[in-house]
């Protein structure tokens, strides 16, 4: 009987360690998805266009495609490159973080730039034809939104990386890792899919007589359009601002503190000015330091990108994620 209570507590034991890991790693994540908050409001933002012009039904199941692929990206070919960085290169990271930081600034500023009438659109913009067979385009536009998404989750994947204490043990890392790929994919494609099913249900909603729910539904159908604006308008802001962040910061820690602590100091005496809103003032006055640092930097970038990096992932990069997707039968 001794035996019996003495195995007992020894599971129970185990229980309160395995509950208490589990708590670190859920907080550890979700720590981990929030400083990748930039990445993830442009995946946000950029995903509803690869559905426009498409009947109704197959929106939901383009979005579903494209979340397929988000997964694949980040489970099959990203989560492994993280973990094998993490174990034989770790000082690769800190690079690698800034190359996205960089590509964030880039994608940001050519939008800017596009919207002012100057440069050309994203290659993933480029083939949206009006006319066509129809299954062929849909392939097509999951194909562009999932090789925009592997860059994203790249950049998601490494910030996350780059949070996860050092002395972590690499299952603890990769149970981390797992959690932000998965959260933050159902998080992005779920509220996806609420956007481009947004105008369905408002016109659903508005076909029911003169009631409240009518009302509500036209309310829903004259609000998509201005909201999808912001939402494009934000998520670039949060590409250009993360994305000079990350440079600023990276830059710190290779032993160029000037602009970062520059900034810092600006920040710092915005909070003393205005002590009342000391926070709120601090992070505004970083991030709109840090916004235009990554604005001048993704301008700079704009014919680097366009004339050398573009062509040269999609002979080298490209082919090998294919060949990866062939492996697992993917089409």
């Amino acid at each position: 009987m001794s035996g019996l209570i003495a195995l007992l507590d020894d599971v129970a034991g185990l229980s309160k360690v395995a509950a208490a890991s589990i708590d670190d790693v859920a907080g550890q994540a979700a720590k981990a998805g929030a400083k990748a908050a930039g990445a993830v409001i442009d995946d946000a933002a950029v995903t509803p266009k690869y559905v426009q012009g498409f009947d109704a039904s197959r929106e939901v199941p383009i979005v579903w495609k494209i979340a397929r692929g988000s997964i694949f990206n980040k489970l099959v070919i990203l989560l492994p490159v993280a973990l094998l960085l993490t174990s034989f290169a770790p000082w690769l990271i800190a690079p690698l973080l800034m190359v996205g930081g960089a590509y964030l600034c880039f994608e940001g500023a050519e939008k800017v730039a596009h919207a002012f009438g100057h440069g050309d659109v994203h290659d993933s913009e480029k083939h949206i034809h009006p006319e066509g067979d129809a299954a062929g385009l849909e392939e097509e536009r999951v194909a562009g939104a999932i090789k925009t998404d592997f860059i994203l989750s790249g950049e998601i994947m490494t910030i996350a990386l780059a949070s996860i204490p050092a002395e972590d043990t690499l299952w603890m890392k990769a149970l981390i890792l797992f959690m932000v790929a998965i959260g933050i994919t159902a998080a992005v494609y779920g509220f996806v899919a609420l956007i481009v099913k947004a105008d369905d249900f408002g016109l659903h909603l508005a076909s029911r007589g003169n009631g409240a729910l009518a009302a509500l539904g036209r309310g829903i159908v004259r609000f998509m359009p201005a909201f999808m604006k912001v939402l494009t308008i934000v998520g670039t802001a949060a590409m250009i601002w993360v994305g000079g962040q990350i440079i600023l910061h990276g830059l710190g820690e290779m032993g160029w503190h000037g602009p970062y602590d520059w900034v810092h100091h600006q920040a710092e005496a915005a909070a003393l000015a205005v002590p009342q809103i000391a926070g709120l003032a601090s992070w505004a006055v970083t991030a709109f330091f840090d916004g235009i640092f990554g604005l001048i930097l993704g301008l700079a970038l704009i014919p680097l990108v366009e004339k050398l990096l573009n062509p040269l992932l999609s002979v080298t990069v490209m082919p090998l994620i294919g060949a990866v997707k062939g492996m697992f039968g993917k089409s």
